[in-house]
Order: structure tokens, then C-alpha cells, then sequence
């Protein structure tokens, strides 16, 4: 069909960059028969050397209008055209590309330097990605795991395009000393870039919908609190909630834990010495908190002096919080949740074409004791939808209606055309 929307996939693992290339192409040429708009590569660090080759080998066998990606600490891709396989060490090169009519798509590259005041107008914004907020574009960022400005750009775009999906990952490396890449290439105007900073990015408007399923892989233990004393990024005094909007008996953040750590099984008590996580409530509106409904943040440090605690994000009094755990079965669980949730609460008047999965380089092998874990579930709840993706610094997805980055999560991004 002229109109017909298709994504596709091809993984490469031959020792040659020449080699995982012209492979590459011809897997996703066999599959795509019309000229593709889009291509996204990700590419480990064992082709460091002959990174500058790449675009130039690939722009060779292949003419592609506009060319994103990034080195990863492994990547993931579809081996034949129909397994989807993790490669976490070693070569590996995925690239996907899309035929994607009547859909625009405005590439972009952006540095801390040309990033609009935290207070600039949304008009800022849409003049540096080239795309009014009118049109609701989604974004697929990716950016060196460095960038000193990803949370004020993920602000800035959450403020300039409210309703628009923002999707991606840090660029990592598998090797010590080299320098995790950025890949960028448009041919109008023609464009090629090569860089070790910033943030690359796409922007998808028109006949296409853009979906995000983020798997932070945490259960939450004991009760929330209420943030009743704090501010920058330490909690001083925690609130427990009488009906879940009242606190009562407020205590330091420390002794909280302490106190719920008594309650645990022993499981649990071992769990938490290395496994501990704090949960922030995404929408302060809602009553019945489900998994989904948290932030997942790391403690970052503790004062016994005051019993205060430190954690990964910015707090303020108010704030529901909540106490987590992670291992491998919690992130299994949590996965297959919002997959099952997604495919039976599917609508009708869209079709699923692709997907991309940007993963934490905490999780794969190392967390399942066993490969291909998150993206072997993710094909059987959406069985043959081509995947490509890679293994992350950190992973950019919604949470709540806001975008953050976040750690050992899984972010999938499903582009459907609308029936």
C-alpha cells in the first residue's frame, strides 16, 4: 500500500564493520520495498575504530534522507528478520529504518549552549526543533550521557509541547577509553556529524502515533509517606498519611525506614542492603497508587546526624513518597504488567508498526541470569513487530505525564499509524 506505514529491523554481529553493514542493508532491504525516510543505527564500541566509516559505508548501499544513532554498550535487533536478540559484548550494529508517508520528519542537533533559558517561551523551543507546538510532534532523543542540560531540555520540551511523547537514551560504551558516540545525517541540508557531545533527536509529525511503555522494575514496600520538611534534593521529615492524604507521626526519613525495614522478611531485608529505592508520586491527584504510578529514584546519601536522607530528584513538602525494592523477578513482574496491560487495552483505530528499546546497561544478562529476557517479552506480547534498540547510560520516558531520565528501566517507544 502507497500510504502503508512499515518499520524494519536488521542486526549484524560479523567481526568487520564492512561486513555488519552490507548485512544490515540487505536484511532491511529484503523487508522494506519502498525508498525508507528514517534510519536509526546503534553500533557498540567494538567498531570504535572505524566509527567515521560508518555513515559512509552505509549512505553507499542504502540512500536515506535523514540518519540517527548511537555507540551503546550493546544493542538489540532482529536476528533473520524474525528472533529479536540482546548482544551485550562484542560487535553488534542494529539499524532500523521507516517508510513513513505522510509523516514529517525533522531532524535535529542540539548542544548546552544553544539550549533556550529554563524561562523562554514555548516559541523558543519550536524554533530550535524546527517544529510548532500546534503539530504535536514526538521526539526520539538521543544524547552523550554527559550533556549537562538533558533535564532542562526534557523540561523545556515538556513545556513547549505538553501532549508530545519524548523517547530515547544515553549513549554508552562497552570499553574502557573510548568515548561513547553520537551519529547524525541529513541530506538536506547536507549535514554529517560525528561528536562525542550534545543531543540528537528527531521530531515525527503527521499520520503517525507515538506510545511508551517505561518499566522502572520496583514494588513498592510498607506505606507512603508525606514529605512534611525538605527542599533541593534532601527529605528531613517524613509524614505518615492517615487515608492517604492526612500525615500523622512525623518522623525522620531514617528512623521511617529503619522502622519498615523491621517489618520486612528476611528476603527483603537482604534485598534492601543493596536494592533500596525511593518512589515519588507522579500525580499528586491520585488516590488508589498503583506500581506504575512512581518515579523510581536512587538514595543518593544519608546524614545520621538528622536522619535525613538524600535521593535523585528535587523534593519539596507535599510530596507522596514511598519506600521500593528491585530484583529480577519485580522488573519481570512490572514488565509483563504494563505489557499485558498495553495489548488488552489496545484501541482499535491504530496499528502497531515498530518499536524501538532503549535499556539500562543494569539490567539484560546480568539481572535474569539468562539473555533476551525484556525483549523475548516484549515479542510475545507483540509478536512479529520489529525491534531495534540499544543498551543505555540512562533512558528517557514519560512518567505521569512528564518526562525524566531514569536508571536500570526499560523504555520502549511503538509507533502505530492510526486506522
Amino acid at each position: 500500500m502507497v500510504n502503508q506505514m512499515q518499520w524494519v529491523n536488521a542486526l549484524s554481529i560479523r567481526p568487520s564493520l564492512e561486513g555488519a553493514v552490507i548485512e544490515v542493508v540487505d536484511g532491511v532491504k529484503k523487508s522494506l520495498p519502498q525508498s525508507p525516510d528514517l534510519g536509526i543505527l546503534f553500533i557498540s564500541s567494538a567498531y570504535a575504530s572505524d566509527y567515521s566509516r560508518l555513515i559512509p559505508l552505509i549512505l553507499e548501499k542504502l540512500s536515506l534522507p535523514i540518519l540517527i544513532g548511537c555507540s551503546g554498550g550493546g544493542a538489540i535487533g532482529m536476528e533473520n528478520s524474525t528472533q529479536i536478540i540482546e548482544v551485550e559484548s562484542g560487535p553488534v550494529l542494529s539499524l532500523t529504518v521507516a517508510s513513513l508517508p505522510e509523516v514529517d520528519v525533522q531532524p535535529f542537533y542540539l548542544t548546552p549552549e544553544n539550549l533556550p533559558n529554563p524561562d523562554s517561551s514555548p516559541d523558543a523551543w519550536s524554533q530550535l526543533v524546527g517544529v510548532p507546538p500546534q503539530q504535536h510532534p514526538h521526539f526520539i532523543l538521543l544524547s552523550d550521557p554527559f550533556f549537562p542540560g538533558i533535564n532542562d531540555l526534557l523540561a523545556g520540551l515538556d513545556f513547549a509541547y505538553p501532549d508530545s511523547v519524548k523517547i530515547g537514551g544515553l549513549a554508552s560504551t562497552g570499553i574502557m577509553n573510548v568515548q561513547s558516540t553520537l551519529f547524525y545525517y541529513t541530506s538536506e541540508p547536507s549535514e554529517l556529524r560525528l561528536c562525542n557531545q550534545g543531543t540528537v533527536g528527531i521530531a515525527l509529525n503527521g499520520n503517525i502515533i507515538v506510545e511508551s511503555i517505561v518499566a522502572q522494575g520496583c514494588r513498592p514496600i510498607g506505606q507512603p509517606y508525606q514529605i512534611t520538611q525538605g527542599g533541593r534534593n534532601v527529605i528531613l521529615q517524613l509524614g505518615k498519611l492517615e487515608n492517604m492524604t492526612q500525615p500523622i507521626v512525623n518522623s525522620s526519613p531514617l528512623e521511617s525506614l529503619r522502622e519498615l525495614i523491621k517489618t520486612l522478611n528476611k528476603d527483603d531485608r537482604q534485598l534492601a542492603e543493596h536494592s533500596l529505592f525511593i518512589g515519588v508520586v507522579s500525580d499528586e491527584f491520585k488516590y488508589n497508587l498503583q506500581p506504575g504510578d512512581f518515579l523510581i529514584r536512587n538514595l543518593v546519601g544519608v546524614d545520621p546526624r538528622v536522619g535525613a536522607i538524600a535521593i535523585g530528584n528535587r523534593v519539596r513538602p507535599g510530596q507522596r513518597v514511598q519506600f521500593h525494592l528491585r530484583d529480577a523477578k519485580t522488573s519481570a513482574d512490572d514488565l509483563e504488567l504494563l505489557l499485558r496491560t498495553y495489548v488488552t487495552a489496545g484501541e482499535l483505530d491504530k496499528k502497531v508498526q515498530g518499536a524501538l528499546m532503549f535499556s539500562c546497561l543494569g539490567r539484560g544478562e546480568a539481572l535474569y541470569n539468562q539473555p533476551n529476557f525484556d525483549s523475548g517479552l516484549f515479542h510475545h506480547y507483540l509478536p512479529q513487530l520489529p525491534l531495534g534498540g540499544f543498551f543505555c547510560n540512562g533512558e528517557i520516558g514519560p512518567v505521569g505525564g512528564q518526562t525524566f531520565l531514569h536508571g536500570y528501566t526499560s523504555v520502549f517507544a511503538l509507533f502505530c499509524q492510526p486506522n
